[in-house]
């Protein structure tokens, strides 16, 4: 196979390609290697490549197919991770100046469960600081571009990660999300992403943002990729306590079953002022074709939707002031020398390693846990929070999945709401309930919009636990839908 059939295939296609022994691992992996050197210079998904790495796991992946050993679907497949994930030997910085220069001496669980499913890792992957924004302009060192349109974001905060896959420099990639950190972006670059129930996937050894909040989820292709890499990080982790003891399910096993039988809910909320027409037209008709598959549609109401955006950005920034205390210059990351004192090194650091969105959000949290002020935003915040729940639970009586957009526009233009931190933040108007609720949540496109040219995400939110149906539902789409075309931004970069 050419290097370009190989690159054009799916995680599991060429899964079943290294298997049959028409491809090495070694192969596909100098490929994908090529392409990013050729590429990401313009496209800047990748904050470090590990390619000297990423060969020597190429080559025991082959060693192994000689054998007859494979370890299943990942090995040899090359990944690569969104840069919060601890990597052994490999700097890893949150897309943070305060983290430049630390190499951590462990792996995060989910790094050493794709290492032990086989997997190549190509590098570190670009993002918004701390995970905290909707563009990944918020990146301390080069914003990321989206393969569509070079002057468009990717989303954020998990940007590089829907660009490496849409531009076909990895197979599939990993990324976290708070508020909506794999889907918007996933929505944006035309891929496939999903936030996982909380305590699916373990946090351990993946860098803090907001505790209660922060989920890994993977990103790529297709659907029945989504599935496979979700299979192979899931499940307890005992040095995680908020991970769950429930078995994972075979995510493969029903994905084929199609969408007849599933009653989805449609939020009257979401599809009202606020939604650009053209995105709101691409949805309409993902669910009319969900009908044509043997769903039902059941008009559903979330009515304190319109409180998630107040309640996120109080409940998010005060567990980031509390996570980002430990960056003080002592223990790892920056450290500004002076001839000053503790107090007057740690500001120096902060000041100097910080960017202005960790800043805001570092205030905003403290203000709001402070002394006369945490009942009236922070426990408030909390209560609206189990609202949110609740409109969830009394909508899952009457429906199997809840249907929607990702986000209210496709990609927008670096820098057009880089000096409007409130209308960054209302980008993210339909993926922060998920979080707050600690639900599933997948984001598959659904086309393009009809003038832009850009790709539209639909948002699909299910029970806890349940993202098999996520999966059945998100692949029955898939099949009925025509597959999106490759991205035209990078046309104009290399051929």
């Amino acid at each position: 196979m050419s290097a370009a059939d190989l690159l054009g295939a799916s995680l599991l296609e060429l899964s079943r390609v290294l298997a049959a022994g028409e491809a090495s691992s070694r192969e596909v992996t100098e490929a994908a290697l090529a392409r990013i050197e050729r590429l990401d210079p313009k496209l800047g998904a990748f904050l470090e490549v590990t390619a000297e790495e990423a060969r020597r796991e190429a080559d025991a992946a082959d060693a192994r197919a000689r054998r007859g050993e494979r370890r299943g679907p990942l090995d040899g497949v090359p990944l690569a991770l969104k840069d919060i994930f601890l990597t052994r030997g490999v700097e890893t910085t949150a897309g943070s100046r305060i983290l430049e220069g630390f190499v951590p001496p462990y792996d995060a669980t989910v790094v050493e469960r794709l290492k032990a499913a086989g997997a190549v890792l190509l590098g570190k992957l670009n993002m918004d600081e701390f995970a905290m924004g909707s563009s990944n302009e918020n990146s301390a060192f080069f914003p990321c571009h989206n393969p569509w349109d070079l002057a468009r974001t990717p989303g954020g905060s998990s940007g590089g990660s829907a660009a490496a896959v849409a531009a076909r420099l990895a197979f599939g990639t990993l990324g976290t999300d708070t508020g909506g950190s794999v889907r918007e972006p996933a929505a944006f670059c035309g891929v496939v992403g999903l936030k996982p129930t909380y305590g699916r996937v373990s946090r351990y050894g993946v860098i803090a943002f907001a505790s209660s909040l922060d989920q890994v989820g993977p990103l790529a292709r297709t659907v029945a990729d989504a599935a496979a890499l979700l299979g192979a990080v899931a499940g307890r982790d005992e040095r995680d306590m908020t991970s769950s003891a429930r078995p994972v399910d075979d995510y493969l096993a029903r994905i084929e079953d199609g969408a007849r039988g599933l009653r989805i809910g449609v939020p009257r909320e979401w599809l009202e002022a606020g939604v650009e027409a053209g995105v709101a037209e691409r949805v309409r008709e993902a669910l009319a074709a969900y009908e044509r598959l043997g769903a039902s549609l059941v008009e559903i109401s979330l009515p304190h939707t319109k409180y998630g955006i107040a309640a996120y950005y109080l409940i998010a920034p005060a567990e980031a002031s509390s996570n980002l205390a430990r960056y003080d210059g002592v223990r790892y990351g920056l450290r500004v020398k002076g001839d000053q004192g503790l107090r007057e090194m740690y500001g120096e650091t902060r000041r100097a390693g910080f960017g202005q969105e960790p800043k805001r959000r570092i205030m905003l949290g403290t203000y709001a846990l402070s002394a006369g002020y945490y009942d009236a935003y922070y426990l408030r915040a909390q209560k609206v929070r189990t609202l949110l729940r609740q409109d969830f639970d009394r909508a899952f009586e009457r429906c199997d999945l809840v249907a929607g957009p990702v986000a209210p526009t496709v990609a927008f233009r670096l820098g057009e709401k880089v000096d409007d931190p409130l209308q960054m933040y209302l980008a993210d108007v339909f993926t922060v309930t998920c979080n707050l609720a600690a639900l599933p949540g997948l984001a598959l496109p659904c086309g393009l919009h009809p003038r832009e040219g850009l790709p539209v995400g639909l948002q699909l939110i299910g029970r806890p636990f349940d993202e098999a149906t996520l999966f059945r539902a998100g692949r029955a789409l898939e099949r009925e839908l025509p597959a999106l075309p490759p991205p035209k931004g990078l046309e104009r970069v290399a051929p």
